[in-house]
């Protein structure tokens, strides 16, 4: 009995690669002509995607597996409505590296907390509050930002700021939405960019970015995880422990030197942070060095900044 096109393409058959492919190519090159308004960049693309998709799986096996179970288990999730003037709240625990030069000349490495709470407008044309002690009003840090070259209006949100709104307007469908990952990186990460990071691991960054500090809705996240298990050299690890001292499972993927790594709860497949594992000895540390791990304990729709959600759900 011939094997279904997934199964094909999880055994890694070239040809079933290629048929997918082959079978959306028109529609990913006309959704990326509108996307960037670009042709050429919208070839440019095309091309990265090609290389990304066909041939060998763009995951492991059991990557593509753990993540597919993860997109389940958020599709399951009810949707919590949200209004443009409400805000989206977040709490995080964890802690970052810092490289400081001491009197001798030589470089310091000190742990600093990353504990706060943030409220973020639903739809970014508010300035976004924070609150690092736990006590005391929120800090207001500023209005929103946009890249002149993403849609939307002032505060509207992109990959690199992005917002609750942005999120909720991203594409359901995983293909579309590498293809609009894939866009945002390779015009900030890009050849001429200057940067080292690569489309490829930028794309994953991206992603990381949402899940921690965006509170995606349950449709978008889904869709984040079928589009992660769609790059190029991403793996699961059978055991990693977030910022709060919860242990899981990681989806990682190595980039010089380092390796960025999603943290789930192993039982329910559930988001839980994230943290950043040296794979080579460096300045900031000897190989398996732990240099930053963020932890999301808490988060919701709130009516106002300094209001937390009740109850406060963690991830």
């Amino acid at each position: 009995m011939e094997r279904e096109p997934n199964q094909r393409i999880r055994a890694g058959d070239r040809d079933a690669f290629a048929e997918l492919f082959d079978g959306h190519a028109r529609g990913v090159h006309a959704y990326a002509v509108r996307l960037t308004g670009d042709w050429a960049l919208a070839e440019d693309i095309m091309s990265l995607t090609r290389q990304t998709v066909p041939g060998p799986p763009p995951a492991t096996a059991a990557a593509v597996a753990f993540l597919e179970r993860a997109a389940l288990a958020a599709s399951a999730e009810p949707p919590e409505p949200a209004r443009a003037d409400q805000y989206v709240y977040v709490r995080v625990v964890g802690h970052t590296t810092v490289l400081s030069e001491n009197a001798d000349g030589g470089m310091d490495r000190t742990l600093q907390r990353e504990d706060g709470e943030s409220w973020t407008p639903v739809d970014g044309s508010r300035p976004t509050f924070r609150r690092e002690d736990g006590a005391g009003e929120p800090v207001e840090e500023g209005g929103g930002e946009r890249d002149p070259a993403d849609p939307g209006g002032p505060g509207a949100g992109s990959f690199a700021s992005p917002t609750y709104a942005f999120a909720a307007s991203l594409p359901s469908d995983p293909d579309a939405l590498l293809t609009m990952l894939l866009a945002d990186a390779v015009r900030h990460h890009g050849p001429g960019s200057g940067s080292t990071t690569g489309p490829a691991q930028q794309a994953f960054v991206a992603v990381g970015d949402l899940l921690r500090g965006a509170f995606t809705p349950p449709a978008t996240t889904a869709a984040l995880f079928r589009a992660a298990a769609r790059i190029p050299g991403v793996v699961v690890l059978p055991s990693a422990v977030d910022a709060a001292g919860r242990g899981g499972v990681a989806v990682a993927r190595v980039h010089d030197g380092e390796r960025s790594e999603w943290i789930f709860d192993a039982a329910t497949a559930r988001y839980l942070g994230e943290r950043t594992v040296l794979t080579e000895a460096g300045p900031w540390g000897g190989s398996g060095t732990v240099v930053t791990s963020v932890a999301v304990v808490g988060h919701g729709i709130v009516d106002e900044a300094g209001r937390l959600p009740r109850p406060v759900a963690g991830r």
